[in-house]
């Protein structure tokens, strides 16, 4: 079944600035099953909303790319964002088409991009064709990782009372997560911590891609204001926020090693552990007032 983006729909209970699409009946991101749920020595039966994950695969010009798995929901946000924190295109433009097919086995997203960009994502593809796993998917060097971005610069200086602010809304935000606790969420906030945008997933990375693609989309400044993570800072969550300009990072779990590295080596501001009116700051922290 092929889903155009205009047949997407929204969830009617979900914030206007923060809504969340689906895909047809067939395909949604919470299910409800039936369980036994046990407490005090006895059992009880009832029902259990889910979080679901569908395989998802990037295809690009035709050419299969990677799969992925996800929430099924805001899949067009996924494809854009995936897109641009990957460097398989530089700007929004550049992905011109996006199509969505709901097969047997799962969801496929068909992207077009420009030749010139589809000549490169297949060189690159040979470049790591045959070399075995390293843990950093063929990338041999943290400039590798770093997919040669320019270090950020600038960017503003927010108060520690913004961050604070911004995780205050958070609970509030994640529909999926409240009925489920499965989903996490990537949220972008003003640089004065009112939240402009979340989305969610089973994934950390599936939802930074699907906020950055949303972003892009309605033509939020992305070098002004701060991502927001409900999870540990991995590399992936760094290079794909420097991808996008994006100078500060501010995640409720810790971040790991290699993250603060790259961290500093791209010029993004990283905290760590924001929560409980507590946070940590381990790379550029002149930009925290």
């Amino acid at each position: 079944m092929r889903i155009s983006t205009d047949a997407i729909m929204s969830k009617p209970s979900a914030p206007q600035c923060l809504v969340a699409d689906v895909l047809s009946d067939n395909i949604q991101a919470v299910k409800q099953y039936p369980i036994s749920r046990w407490q005090a020595g006895s059992a009880q039966q009832t029902t259990d909303w889910v979080a679901e994950e569908v395989p998802v695969a990037l295809e690009y010009n035709g050419l299969a790319h990677a799969v992925m798995m996800c929430s099924p929901a805001d899949l067009e946000d996924f494809a854009r964002g995936f897109s641009l924190s990957e460097g398989i295109v530089e700007t929004a433009d550049e992905v011109y088409d996006i199509q969505i097919d709901e097969l047997s086995e799962g969801i496929q997203l068909a992207i077009t991009i420009p030749q010139a960009r589809f000549w490169a994502l297949k060189s690159h593809r040979r470049s790591l064709a045959g070399r075995t796993g390293c843990g950093l998917c063929g990338k041999e060097s943290l400039a590798q990782l770093a997919h040669n971005l320019t270090p950020l610069t600038g960017g503003p200086t927010i108060a520690v009372s913004a961050v604070q602010h911004a995780l205050s809304q958070l609970n509030a935000q994640q529909p999926l997560f409240t009925q489920t606790g499965a989903t996490h969420a990537a949220a972008w906030c003003a640089a004065d911590g009112n939240m402009l945008a979340l989305r969610e997933d089973v994934g950390r990375h599936n939802a930074l891609d699907k906020l950055l693609g949303h972003a892009v989309n309605r033509d939020l400044d992305l070098t002004n204001g701060m991502l927001l993570m409900t999870s540990r800072a991995s590399y992936e969550i760094v290079q794909k926020a420097a991808a996008c300009g994006i100078t500060l990072i501010a995640a409720v779990s810790a971040p790991t090693g290699l993250a603060v590295r790259l961290a500093e080596e791209l010029g993004v501001t990283l905290i760590g552990f924001a929560r409980n009116n507590r946070l940590s700051v381990y790379a550029h922290s002149e930009r925290i007032s």
